[in-house]
């Protein structure tokens, strides 16, 4: 029990700084922003930040990583007779999802990775990891190897690129556009593409 309330108390203090870093960058710009400033608005100590985070990019990378492990559990629990297309499709609905949840956060969040050159350094670095959990996923599903077989890599390639697309449109429209509708519309453009690694060669 002292260790489910000590970790909530962890997840909130947690909580507490991203909300407070995400809305600081937004305002003053991510150069502008200082840890100090981060923890003035929200009461606590740099020890306290440090304790969570090791910078201000690290705010986004963990908001990064907790989604991409949940992209990856959503693909793994998909059908296994689904198309990778569909599968995909399904899997990256995390994303649209947090969108749907939060839109103005989601928005905030998604202008300072694009608009951020360290923020997006990163953020394409973490689609890297993503890629490769995404393409041991696919190889599972369609038995294929990919150290031997492109498919796997090639469809998570294209499927991230898909989302990216859709994405930027989302954001350069300021969020006027549903995210969800132009994922579906970039992944009816790519869709034959990916379906090539249904099956072995």
């Amino acid at each position: 029990m002292d260790t489910t309330i000590a970790e909530r108390k962890r997840r909130l203090v947690r909580d507490e700084l991203t909300e407070a870093a995400v809305r600081l960058l937004a305002d003053r710009g991510f150069d502008e922003t200082t840890v100090d400033q981060i923890v003035t608005a929200v009461g606590m100590s740099r020890r306290t930040f440090s304790r969570y985070f090791e910078s201000k990019e690290d705010v986004i990378v963990h908001m990064l990583a907790g989604a991409g492990a949940h992209l990856c559990a959503e693909l793994r629990g998909r059908p296994t007779a689904e198309p990778p297309a569909e599968a995909l499709r399904h899997a990256l609905s995390v994303f649209t999802a947090m969108c749907a949840a939060d839109p103005a956060k989601t928005l905030l969040v998604s202008k300072l990775i694009l608009g951020t050159p360290a923020l997006l350094a990163r953020f394409l670095e973490r689609q890297s990891v993503w890629q490769d959990d995404l393409t041991a996923i696919l190889a599972e599903r369609t038995g294929l190897e990919p150290d031997t077989d492109l498919r796997p890599t090639l469809a998570a390639g294209v499927a991230l690129t898909a989302f990216n697309a859709a994405l930027r449109r989302w954001v350069a429209g300021d969020g006027a556009a549903d995210l969800d509708e132009l994922v579906d519309q970039a992944f009816a453009a790519v869709a034959p593409a990916l379906e090539p690694a249904a099956g072995a060669s």
